[in-house]
This record gives C-alpha cells, structure tokens and sequence, in this order.
C-alpha cells in the first residue's frame, strides 16, 4: 500500500493534516518553506515538530558544498526523532553528492534524497548507502511529465533496484493531479506526496461517472444562473 505525504510547509495546515489518518507524513523544502512565510529556518522547522502529530517530517538542506551541507545535515537531524534530511542529489554545479550520502547512512541518519529523475541517480545512491540507515529515495515524476518525459520506465527501475534494500523507500514526488496516486500505487512506490488540495480530492475516491455528471451539469447550472444569463 502507497502511503501518502502531504507536501506542505504551512504550519496550520500541517496541524489540521497530521490529524488525517490518509496522512502518514511531510515533506518539506526550501521553497515551500519561503511560500508559507518561514523567517528563521530553525525555529520554523521546530515549530512543524510541534504539530506533526509524531508523523516523519523531511526538512532540506539549503547550502551548496560538500563542508556546509554536512553541517546543516547534522543539525538538522538533532531536531526530531521523526526527521528525515533531504539531501539534494546534485548541488547547483551538478556535482554527485555521493560522499554525503555515505558519511550520514555511516552515522545512521535518517535520509530523504531529492530531486531525483532517473534510474541511474537511483543506483548510484544505493551504492553509497551503508548499513541499515533509512533513506527515501525522491523521484520528480510530474517535473518530468512538465518536460514531456515519462517518468514511469525509471520509476519502475528504480523500484526494481531497491528490493535488495529493506531500508530503501521510492516516493513518487511533485504529483500534478489525484490519478498520480493510482499510477504510484499501481507501480508499487513506497510513498507518494501529495499537496494538501489534492489529497482533498483523492478523499473524495469512488464517486461514479453519473455523480459525477451530475455534479458538472448543476455547476454549470448554478453558474449560469448566478450570472443571470440569457439568450433572447
């Protein structure tokens, strides 16, 4: 069963979200974390702790060398039990962050590696990974799809790589409608995350083609009839 995240750095609807039982966790990045008005990265971060509900929460890291990353990471890490480092795969000058990788699976630091595209990134962070440390492996389906690429052939490799390794997770990430999660689920990824305003329409799952109809005919109606049309 693909578990859902809710991709999201809003306090308050993280609140109202770790209440969800569909919701078994967060993800987080530097992005999101600037859209829902995050000043001091630290305090901010702790103050999602407070709310999770206990649920893993993955926080990012934001510098872009091999020194200040590690760094960060560290930190980052003493926050919460229930923390996850993302770890981008690459830093801004496409370098591997291969080294990186290893030296936090060495000290068993819980790892959400990011923006992930194909098979081949998947395999070389599998092969940086020591011992039994947990690690989330990223894959950015629907900013694949945005580029016309079919993100399912390397998603599927990927998933057949990481069966050797009980630590490893697939999460299908940066989902552009609710059908992404049966296309996840249907491929067998471990996790998909999802934001909060799609995870509202994957609730409302089971609904029939007439429903569904005649929900679309009385919206056009109401619409209609609120802008007081007329054809004479």
């Amino acid at each position: 069963m693909t578990q859902i995240y809710c991709d999201i750095a809003d306090i308050r609807t993280i609140k109202k979200y770790s209440k969800k039982k569909i919701v078994k966790g967060f993800t987080t990045n530097p992005s999101l974390m600037r859209k829902a008005g995050a000043k001091n990265y630290e305090l901010y971060s702790r103050e999602i702790l407070k709310v999770c509900n206990n649920k893993p929460v993955s926080f990012e890291v934001f510098a872009d060398d091999y020194k200040n990353i590690l760094k960060q990471a560290l930190k980052i890490k003493s926050w919460g039990r229930n923390v996850y480092v993302k770890i981008p795969v690459e830093n801004s000058k496409g370098i591997f962050m291969g080294e990186v990788i290893n030296v936090l699976s060495k000290n068993n630091i819980k790892m959400n590696i990011t923006a992930v595209y194909t098979h081949d990134q998947t395999a070389r962070i599998l092969s940086k990974i020591k011992g039994k440390t947990k690690v989330i492996i990223s894959i950015f389906a629907g900013r694949a799809g945005d580029v016309g690429k079919d993100p399912v052939p390397e998603i599927k490799k990927s998933l057949n790589m990481a069966k050797k390794y009980k630590n490893v997770k697939i999460l299908w990430a940066s989902v552009r409608e609710p059908y992404n999660y049966l296309q996840a689920s249907q491929l067998g990824c471990h996790i998909i995350t999802i934001p909060p305003s799609i995870i509202t329409k994957i609730e409302k799952f089971g609904k029939s083609f007439k429903n569904l109809t005649n929900e679309t005919v009385k919206a056009f109606l109401n619409d209609s009839r609120k802008s007081k049309f007329k054809i004479n």
